[in-house]
C-alpha cells in the first residue's frame, strides 16, 4: 500500500490488537499513535474533530482518510490477501464470526476484563456490578460456541487462517485475564496455539 498508514490506538486494547495482528500477518508496516483512554485523550475536541467524532478506538488513518471500527479496519488491509476467502459463501461465513465476536464475544468478555483490570472492582458503579454475571454468563456461552465448532474445525472459515480466526483471537487469548477459565474449552486452547505458532505473529504487547 503506498499510502500512509496510522493507527490510532490503545495498546492494550484487543480491539486495537487485531489490527496490528492483521498488518503483522500481512507483513504491512503500520504507524501507531497511543492514546490514553482513562484520561479522556479520545474525547477531546481536536480528536473529535479530526479523528473519530464518535470519540472511540482504533481509528486506522488511511492517508486523510479515517476507518473507524476495528474489524473495518481489518478488513481495509486484508481485502484481496488469503485473510479473506475467495470463495463468495466462505466469505460471508468469516463475516458471520466477525459479527458475531462483536455482537455476542467481545461485549462480554472485553467489558470485564477492562473492568476487572483497568478499572478496578472497586471503582465500578452498582449497574456495572450488577452486569458482571450476566455479562459472564453471555462469554461463556460465546466461548462454548466457538469451543464446539473447534471441535471439528481447525480453524473458523476454511482450511486456513482467515480474519475471523484474528478477530475472535485478540480477546480470547485475554479472557483469562477476565477470570474467564479457558481450560473448560480445550479446542479453544488447542486453536490459539496453532495461531500463536504462526510465522509472523505478534503478541498484544509488541
Amino acid at each position: 500500500m503506498s499510502e500512509r498508514l496510522l493507527l490510532h490506538e490503545y495498546g492494550p486494547s484487543g480491539n486495537c490488537y487485531k489490527v496490528r495482528l492483521t498488518a503483522a500477518h500481512l507483513g504491512i508496516p503500520l504507524e501507531r499513535r497511543e492514546y490514553d483512554i482513562q484520561k479522556g485523550e479520545t474525547r477531546t475536541p481536536e480528536f473529535l474533530a479530526n479523528v473519530n467524532s464518535n470519540g472511540r478506538i482504533p481509528v486506522l488513518q488511511v492517508g486523510d482518510r479515517f476507518i473507524p471500527e476495528s474489524n473495518a479496519a481489518c478488513f481495509f488491509l486484508a481485502d484481496g490477501s488469503d485473510l479473506v476467502p475467495a470463495d463468495r459463501f466462505e466469505r460471508a461465513d468469516m463475516l458471520r464470526w466477525m459479527f458475531f465476536e462483536q455482537y455476542s464475544h467481545e461485549p462480554n468478555i472485553a467489558t470485564i476484563r477492562f473492568w476487572l483490570r483497568f478499572v478496578g472492582l472497586d471503582a465500578l458503579s452498582g449497574h456495572q456490578r450488577e452486569q458482571i454475571g450476566l455479562k459472564r454468563k453471555a462469554g461463556n456461552d460465546a466461548l462454548a460456541l466457538m469451543d464446539e465448532h473447534l471441535a471439528k474445525h481447525d480453524w473458523f472459515v476454511g482450511d486456513s487462517i482467515s480474519l475471523a480466526d484474528i478477530c475472535l483471537f485478540a480477546y480470547t487469548h485475554v479472557a483469562d485475564e477476565a477470570d474467564f477459565d479457558l481450560e473448560l474449552y480445550p479446542h479453544i486452547i488447542a486453536w490459539m496455539e496453532r495461531i500463536m505458532l504462526l510465522p509472523r505473529h505478534v503478541p498484544l504487547d509488541a
